[in-house]
């Protein structure tokens, strides 16, 4: 991948857009690229933390598992997204698994040399605190919603979010979700069980908030869905 692609497509990460010409440059000469299978592990949870990744094209799982092994979704990557967010600032482990969901291009930065660099260009380093902050909040919010809405909320919580994250609209209120996540995918997502979130989304198909796509893929009226919580 040329040195102009990678810039091009880095920049379109919110911890990048900010960046001048010139402090673009020592992350360009650190930056690498692969290509990563459907089914393949980027690293598992407890691998020692090397290196930080953006998602260019494809989407990767991000889950944990208990001493059961149970699996527990943290959350659904796509294109423009990047992780783990904590990366360039712990001298630690991996604290998930990162699975590959289709075929993905990613590209990746060594954190020990990206840490090199932000010593040297303080600058970054509070624009970069900046968009992890945005990060935290959209953490926060997720707790929020596990403590304070009761499971049937927290799966119309969770489609709501995956619209934004990976919907196409079709219309003013539709959202088509572009990714087919399975009624186990979202019980993970939320620590519930498969069978809740078939019951629900039963119920939401019956009142006329969501319905299945020809491709299998969800449709989902926001607007009704957000007037369902309130």
């Amino acid at each position: 991948m040329y040195p102009d692609t990678v810039k091009e497509l880095l920049q379109r990460f919110p911890l990048f857009q900010n960046l001048t010409e010139f402090e673009m440059e020592p992350v360009l000469r650190i930056a690498k690229n692969r290509t990563y299978r459907q089914g393949t592990h980027i690293f598992m949870q407890g691998d020692p933390l090397t290196n930080v990744y953006f998602i260019h094209h494809g989407k990767v799982k991000i889950y944990r598992t208990d001493l059961q092994g149970k699996e527990q979704i943290v959350n659904i990557l796509s294109r423009g997204e990047m992780f783990p967010h904590q990366g360039f600032f712990r001298n630690d482990n991996y604290p998930a698994h990162a699975e590959v969901m289709e075929d993905t291009v990613l590209i990746y930065i060594p954190i020990n040399e990206f840490e090199e660099f932000l010593i040297s260009n303080p600058e970054v380093c509070i624009k970069i605190f900046r968009v992890l902050g945005d990060k935290l909040v959209d953490l926060q919010k997720r707790l929020e919603e596990k403590i304070l809405h009761n499971t049937y909320e927290q799966i119309i919580l969770l489609l709501i979010r995956l619209a934004k994250n990976h919907g196409i609209r079709l219309s003013n209120d539709e959202v088509k979700l572009s990714t087919q996540f399975t009624n186990k995918d979202m019980a993970n997502m939320i620590g519930s069980s498969r069978e809740t979130v078939s019951r629900t989304l039963t119920q939401l198909k019956k009142k006329g908030f969501i319905q299945t796509a020809e491709d299998g893929h969800l449709i989902l009226d926001i607007p009704l869905l957000k007037e369902e919580l309130f």
